[in-house]
């Protein structure tokens, strides 16, 4: 491999279908420092309009977006992140952008590049026949778990939402959270972290045995579940049975604070739509009674009430 130059590791990376992006890390702009063909053609921008320039560009005006909030936690920790992103052309024209990114290190273990690939993801067939509504059918399961998608997840959210202001119907929202995550990395590393999310998140899943019920991996450790017209006083006991089966998979972890077993912290809202809520108060919610959960030393199940709501 020695005979290798750059230009041939060059031109392998421009003969790649997909848009592929060098950063460097370390600056609060992660500045370009490569860009192959294939982006060039996806976003319309020359190699010098993107050299020694952050991609925000990319998102012009539109910069409240969520695949953005995933992109930059997941840099700040130097974790890899899929996230689906409004994208813009050159021209103006807008487009469906899968993100990957990688960080690179060197051999003390610091980041120091971040690879990005990107892909048009809202694209017609090339059979010529009309795209289905909504995100493509492969973008709706998360590749690490086996779940909806997040991005899918919000989609069906919002039309169950939309839904729900019709018909006076509640909305529930459980959010698992896997316990100490990180610790279980640093102990582990990452392969086996991310083996623990996709055993937690089979175990949740299962446990949702109506067709109407929406699961899907939110962002890290974290699952998160919709139930339509939920009884909300069966939740305590049923999040309660969920969490003892996590613990019963016995999934060793010897940095835990409770038990040196995987555990999860659970929070969860319902809420009835109406034209005067949002979708984000069932979010903000559920997540506000998860964080409470957390803080909590015995019953680590929090139901949102009263303020939380909103």
């Amino acid at each position: 491999m020695n005979e290798w130059s750059v230009e041939f590791l060059r031109g392998i990376l421009d003969a790649a279908p997909e848009g592929i992006v060098v950063c460097r890390a370390g600056q609060a702009d992660q500045p370009v420092t490569y860009a192959n063909a294939a982006f060039q053609r996806l976003t319309g921008y020359c190699s010098d309009e993107l050299m020694d320039q952050d991609l925000r560009r990319l998102q012009g005006s539109d910069r409240e977006q969520e695949g953005r909030t995933q992109l930059r936690e997941a840099i700040a920790r130097g974790q890899s992140c899929r996230a689906l992103l409004r994208n813009y052309r050159k021209d103006g024209s807008q487009f469906w952008n899968e993100v990957d990114i990688q960080p690179l290190r060197n051999g003390d273990g610091a980041v120091t590049h971040i690879v990005g690939f990107h892909r048009d993801v809202g694209e017609r067939e090339r059979t010529g026949s009309r795209p289905a509504p909504g995100l493509p059918s492969w973008l709706r399961e998360d590749r690490l778990s086996g779940l909806h998608s997040r991005a899918y997840f919000e989609e069906l959210l919002q039309h169950d939402w939309q839904i729900g202001v019709r018909e006076a119907r509640p909305l529930t929202l459980l959010m698992f959270d896997i316990d100490q995550l990180a610790a279980y990395n640093d102990t582990f590393g990452r392969p086996a972290g991310d083996a623990c999310i996709r055993r937690v998140a089979g175990v949740i899943g299962a446990s949702f045995k109506r067709g109407a019920d929406v699961v899907a991996r939110w962002d890290g450790g974290r699952i998160v579940a919709l139930v339509r017209g939920a009884d909300v006083a069966g939740v305590p006991a049923f999040a309660g049975s969920v969490a003892r089966k996590v613990l019963d998979q016995h999934i060793h972890h010897p940095r835990a604070l409770r038990q040196k077993f995987v555990t999860v912290s659970i929070g969860a809202a319902s809420i009835c739509p109406g034209a005067d809520r949002s979708v984000d108060q069932l979010i903000q919610a559920a997540t506000r009674a998860l964080m409470r959960a957390k803080e909590g030393e015995e019953a680590r199940i929090a139901i949102a009430a009263g303020e939380e709501i909103g």
